[in-house]
């Protein structure tokens, strides 16, 4: 048997051994399902012309000319409308319903894994799937909010005409869920850490704080200062599906 099909196994029992499995993921699982990276070469930056990107999700750039982020935004919302959820992302909507997935601790912004069927899901960076007015704090839900932002430069708010913000979470801005999301992990007795480096804090800093055994499967090695290799139980560098298709094959059907 390979070393792939050794940690797929390995994983399969881990699985079915736990009872409070908690998911963290990162851009990995979605570039999976076709949605580029932001910097990459053909990432959405390059897609979208932007000159300087680290303006992009910065909180006082926004207030001051919001549309540097919405020239990003309108090519992410195009290249989203097209893109499915993956095998992973339903995968562990399926761990979810067998009642072993506590819940789903999330980086992306792109609403794929509720998409993929999972409920309980922590955005800690916020999401596209809704906006709001950033004067009468009026909300929009996410059919609106592409409307508006596909039709106008800077859109804008119909009772007020202040101007939208899409519900993402800025540089400058306090993350979301942290102390829901670190009280999951801490009670956790399986980590999955998916499609991710751990590189961007506060929230790289949340599966350190479990005390069960840690598996880390990502394409290229941790960046993590919270998470010391010595603490992951497992690690698989590759791409996400066939790992978790292989995964599935070892489990127990689903009853």
């Amino acid at each position: 048997m390979s070393d792939f099909q050794e940690s797929a196994l390995e994983l399969a029992h881990l699985l079915s051994q736990s009872r409070r499995v908690v998911a963290f993921t990162g851009a990995g699982i979605s570039t999976a399902a076709g949605l580029p990276d932001f910097r990459g070469p053909d990432g959405i930056y390059q897609r979208a012309g932007l000159e300087n990107p680290e303006e992009i999700f910065d909180i006082e750039t926004f207030r001051r000319d919001p549309s540097i982020f919405y020239k990003f935004h309108r090519e992410f919302l195009r290249i989203l409308k097209d893109v499915e959820p993956t095998f992973t992302h339903r995968f562990l909507a399926q761990e979810e319903r067998r009642g072993r997935l506590q819940g789903v601790v999330t980086q992306n912004i792109d609403a794929l894994h509720q998409r993929g069927g999972s409920r309980r899901v922590l955005e800690v960076h916020g999401s596209v799937w809704g906006s709001h007015c950033t004067r009468c704090r009026t909300t929009y839900d996410y059919q609106i909010s592409v409307v508006k932002t596909l039709r106008e430069e800077i859109p804008r708010c119909e009772s007020c005409r202040g101007v939208l913000k899409p519900d993402v979470v800025f540089f400058g801005e306090a993350v979301n869920h942290m102390e829901e999301s670190e009280r999951l992990a801490e009670e956790a007795d399986l980590m999955l850490v998916l499609g991710t480096a751990l590189a961007v804090r506060p929230a790289a800093m949340i599966p350190a704080l479990c005390p069960g055994k840690i598996v880390v499967v990502n394409k290229g090695e941790l960046f993590s200062h919270d998470l010391p290799r010595s603490r992951v139980h497992l690690f698989v560098d590759g791409e996400l599906d066939p790992f978790f298709q292989a995964v599935a094959s070892h489990m127990e059907p689903s009853t």
